[in-house]
């Protein structure tokens, strides 16, 4: 998603002005995506070059609050009902270290799948945890939160179905012992 979206998103349920959007933009994203108010304006700009918005009108503060064009409705609903890209998920990070642990042999398999096994289990339980703390009236947030618990759920179990995959191909993933003092790398998520 980029931020144009979002902004002509926004701006369908009536004249905003950049800082209302601002603040809209990131409660409506669970407070997950902030938006420096500069780039909010200079997309304003760029949407009113391209006539998906108008300048609305300017109040005695010297605030100018923008509207969707019926261009820019069109837009905004295109964005809704088109599907998302998919593209960028086979460059996945985890998915490549895998593929090349297998067949680099620099680090063994194990190594690489055990270590982000522990990441990914240490990610779910902290998502899992500010889940518990959320409210109820936080729902962006929440349904945030659902789709981190999903993916690392889904990551466990894709871990789990490599190690059997490579078992069954007869792929050894050597567990190497970890040699004294070596400390594993910190878990990033």
């Amino acid at each position: 998603m980029a931020v144009r979206d979002g902004l002509l998103v926004l701006l369908g349920s009536g004249p905003k002005h950049g800082y209302q959007l601002k603040v809209e933009f990131e409660g409506s994203t669970g407070q997950l995506w902030n938006l420096n108010v500069g780039q909010v304006y200079t997309t304003l700009q760029r949407l009113e070059r391209d006539g998906l918005v108008e300048l609305h009108e300017t109040d005695a503060e010297g605030r100018s609050s923008y509207r969707l064009t019926e261009a820019g409705r069109r837009e905004a609903f295109g964005w809704f009902t088109t599907p998302a890209s998919r593209a960028d998920s086979a460059r996945d990070e985890v998915v490549m270290k895998v593929l090349l642990a297998v067949t680099n042999g620099i680090v063994p398999a194990a190594e690489v799948i055990d270590t982000q096994r522990a990441a990914t289990m240490a990610a779910l339980q902290d998502y899992t945890r500010l889940k518990s703390e959320a409210g109820p009236d936080q729902l962006a947030w929440l349904l945030n939160l659902d789709r981190h618990i999903l993916r690392c759920e889904a990551e466990l179990r894709w871990l789990d179905r490599t190690e059997e995959r490579l078992a069954a191909a007869g792929i050894a993933i050597d567990r190497p012992a970890i040699p004294t003092g070596a400390e594993p790398a910190p878990a990033t998520t």
